[in-house]
């Protein structure tokens, strides 16, 4: 069983996460094994070039990560990161999903998969997380 008893309740604890909440970012899906979430694409989430600004689509995978790891682990945080920009969105909406690859005694590993509303893979991540 997780952290949290809901979608609400942990949509609720999440809400705490300024920066996310400031992105755009929703938490779509909570279960033991993984997490959807979301944000639509604004034009505050451009880069000098006019495409989708890096940390726009970390900010995203982050809370994805925060959301399943701190459902498995309540509190996790981010120890490290592996990332990798595989291409450009070009749909209106990015979708993170995070599933738990492995939950040790202190660490967790979640993998985060993020794509567009078009189907185009966006971004790969892999997140180790500490178990406070």
């Amino acid at each position: 069983m997780g952290t949290f008893n809901s979608l609400e309740e942990a949509r609720e604890y999440m809400s705490g996460d300024r920066f996310a909440m400031l992105s755009g970012v929703t938490l779509d899906e909570l279960t033991e094994d993984g997490a959807v979430c979301s944000m639509e694409l604004r034009e505050d989430h451009a880069n000098a070039q006019g495409g989708v600004m890096g940390g726009a689509i970390f900010t995203l995978a982050d809370f994805a990560f925060a959301s399943l790891a701190n459902h498995v682990h309540l509190p996790t945080v981010a120890q490290s990161v592996s990332t990798s920009f595989l291409s450009s969105p070009r749909g209106a909406r990015l979708i993170a999903l995070a599933r738990c690859r492995k939950s040790g005694r202190s660490t967790t590993v979640v993998q985060v998969d993020v794509s567009d509303d078009a189907g185009r893979d966006v971004a790969a991540f892999v997140f180790t997380g500490y178990k406070l």
